[in-house]
Formats: structure tokens, sequence, C-alpha cells
């Protein structure tokens, strides 16, 4: 049975008003739902899409995630009335709420910020980006672990067109992902760029066509559902975010810390039985496993 796209058809969730939510087959979607405005980012939005990706995690039906937006747009950027509440007040205000969910935080004090959450969900994260993205959608983008894209589809980091600082880390995070003189150009410049140009940099995984993109993500999604150890899954994540914060040594030291235990786990035990059985493997769940 083919699952509905990413992009339509999906049911409202009861008291969300800018975000949609469903679950299919281990995969948790999450879509931004602003069509109207290209999913131009709220305080709304921020609070729903957070409150989403902490069900997400916490969710032992859930071992991927992914994350785009209705209709011709993956986000457009803030929407233009907030930031002009901003010009208001002459400052800015993020308005959040004081029961703003807390998403992958308390594992690393360094993940322990705005969007960089992301790093300490033990959950990989996909970003199907299907349309325009801008500013803040494009820093959320890039604080997923993978990304795919629709041809066409077009990217900015806008900032600077608005007198704005290179926000949300970007000026940390870009640069690991597609070096610094890519990022540089993108960051001082605030000039937009398509999918394929993004792919040429190594910012996007892949670029399909706009029909195809919901069901390549889906199957992509699935497949790292149902072939791969959550628990490996979890770890080698927080690996790569954490090797970030330390020297080559701390991390080939972490990494050999980590062998042991993981090879006296059942996981480790099913996927060599898997391999020499030639079958496939049927790993834990991370809520099964023992404390």
């Amino acid at each position: 049975m083919t699952p509905p796209p990413l992009t339509h058809d999906i049911p409202e969730s009861p008291g969300q008003t800018a975000t949609r939510y469903e679950v299919d087959q281990q995969v948790a979607t999450i879509t931004l739902f602003r069509p109207e405005r290209l999913n131009a980012w709220t305080r709304v939005m921020n609070a729903e899409y957070r409150a989403h990706l902490e069900r997400a995690a916490a969710d032992p039906a859930v071992r991927v995630i992914v994350v785009t937006g209705a209709g011709r747009g993956f986000c457009a950027g803030a929407e233009s009335d907030e930031l002009q509440g901003h010009v208001d007040r002459g400052s800015y205000d993020a308005g959040a709420p004081d029961d703003l969910a807390t998403p992958g935080q308390g594992v690393r004090p360094e993940f322990d910020a705005e969007l960089a959450y992301h790093f300490g969900i033990p959950k990989p994260v996909i970003a199907a980006i299907n349309g325009p993205v801008a500013g803040i959608g494009f820093a959320l983008a890039c604080y997923c672990d993978l990304r795919f894209a629709a041809s066409g589809a077009t990217f900015t980091t806008a900032h600077g067109k608005l007198g704005l600082p290179c926000a949300f880390g970007l000026s940390w995070l870009l640069p690991k992902l597609i070096g610094l003189t890519g990022a540089m150009d993108l960051i001082l410049s605030s000039r937009r760029f398509d999918a394929e140009e993004a792919l040429a940099l190594g910012l996007v995984n892949g670029v399909v066509a706009p029909e195809d993109l919901a069901e390549h993500v889906r199957t992509y999604a699935r497949n790292l559902a149902t072939t791969v150890s959550p628990a490996s899954v979890a770890v080698s994540k927080l690996q790569v975010y954490e090797s970030h914060q330390l020297s080559v040594g701390e991390a080939v030291r972490r990494a050999e810390s980590l062998l042991g235990p993981m090879m006296a786990d059942p996981d480790y035990r099913e996927g060599v039985s898997a391999l020499r059985e030639k079958r496939p493997a049927h790993f834990q769940d991370l809520a099964e496993r023992p404390t």
C-alpha cells in the first residue's frame, strides 16, 4: 500500500494550528502547515514543532523523523508580521511560552540551544525540502541529519538582506556541512540558490523530481527504520555531533569506550547472526532495551 504524500492529505492534529503530525510504519512526519504563507515560521509553529519532536523522540513506535512543508514551500523564513513586531519593539523577543518543549536537551550542554537540540534527539531527522527555504527554515533544514530536496527548490540564508547577524549558529554549522569557502559565500551574500547547486555544494543528500520527493524520502526513512539497529543509529548520531566538540584523539577514545559494551549487546549478536544466516535482522527498539 502506497503511503500518502508527505505534503498532502495529512490529517489535522487536534489542538495544532500550524503543524501536522502522523506516524506510519515507524516513521513520524512533522509537516509545517501554513501553506498559504509558504509555511512561514511563527511562535506557534515553533512551540508545536518542538512538542512534536519531543513526542517522536519518546515514542517507541518511531524510529525515524521526517520534517517537510505543506503545499509548495518548506519554510520561507520568519513570518513578516512577527519580524515587524521586532521592528516596532526595537529589539528581539522570542516570545517563547514558559512550557516550551525541550526535545533533545540534557544530552550535552552544547546542544541546549535553539535548533541545536536536534543533535540530542536519538533518532535520525530527515528534511524533505519540497520548495523555498529561507532564514530560520534554512537553519532548521541544516540542523536535520539528512536533507533531500525537490528539483527547483530555492535556498537562502536571508539574514544579510534584513540587516541581521548570521543566526541560529549557522556560522558554526554551515562551514562544517559544506566547507568554509562555500559557507562564507552563502552567509555573506544571502544569495538565493537552487537545489541542484545545493547538491553540488554537498548541502543536500539528493535532488529528485517534486512529484517523487515524498515517496523517495519515505522509502529512505523506512529502510533506515527497518534495516539498521536503533541503538547503533542513536550512538552513531551522538558520536558525530559530539566529535565536533572533541579532539581527534578524544573521538577515537570515545569510540573505543563504546565498542566493548555494544559488542555485548543483543543487537550485535542479532546483526552477526543475520549476516551469517543471510536474513534480515530484527533489532530491538530503544524502549525495549534494558536500562
